[in-house]
C-alpha cells in the first residue's frame, strides 16, 4: 500500500507536514482503507516537539490533524468519484480547521490518527480526525478541505 502523499506530483510535495520534498518537514504518511472508508497515519513525536516536559506541543498536533485531513480528503474524493490517485492526483488545501484538545498528549508513545470523511461534495470535503496516544483519544479535529484548482502552484489536476 502506498501513502496518499506519495501520489502528489512534485509541484505539490513541499508541505512542511506531509511533503516528501521538504527536507525539514514531518513527512507524515497517510494510508486509506477503502473498505472502512477511513484513513490512518502514525507519527512519533521527537523530544523537541515538547510543550511542557512530558507532553506534545499543541501546534504539532494541529499540524498532524491538518495534513492527515488533506490526504484523507484526496482519498475520499477519489473513492467517491471512482478515480485512481495514481492516474489522477488530487490535492486539497485547508479552508477551515477546528481542533479540540481533549486531554494532554503524552510525549513518548506513537500517535495514531484516524480520519473519516463526513461530506464529499463537489470540490469540498469535510473530514473528522481523531488522534490517539497509547490508545487514548487526546485530540479531535474537523477540517473543511477544498480541492486545488488545475494550475494552482504549477501543479496539474
Amino acid at each position: 500500500m502506498k501513502a496518499i502523499q506519495l501520489y502528489y506530483p512534485p509541484e505539490w510535495a513541499h508541505c512542511y507536514g506531509c511533503g516528501y520534498l521538504n527536507a525539514h518537514g514531518l513527512h507524515i504518511q497517510t494510508y486509506w482503507d477503502p473498505e472502512k472508508g477511513e484513513s490512518e497515519t502514525r507519527f512519533t513525536p521527537r523530544p523537541y516537539h515538547t510543550a511542557i516536559p512530558g507532553f506534545v506541543y499543541g501546534g504539532l498536533l494541529a499540524s498532524l490533524v491538518d495534513c492527515h485531513s488533506t490526504a484523507t480528503a484526496a482519498a475520499a474524493k477519489a473513492q467517491a468519484e471512482g478515480l485512481s490517485l495514481e492516474a489522477t492526483p488530487l490535492r486539497f488545501v485547508t479552508a477551515s480547521l477546528k481542533v479540540d484538545f481533549l486531554k494532554p498528549t503524552p510525549l513518548g508513545p506513537d500517535l495514531r490518527l484516524v480520519g473519516r470523511p463526513k461530506e464529499v461534495k463537489g470540490k469540498k470535503v469535510v473530514v473528522e480526525t481523531e488522534l490517539y496516544a497509547a490508545g487514548t483519544l487526546t485530540v479531535r479535529g474537523e477540517a473543511v478541505l477544498v480541492q486545488i484548482a488545475e494550475g494552482f502552484g504549477g501543479g496539474a489536476g
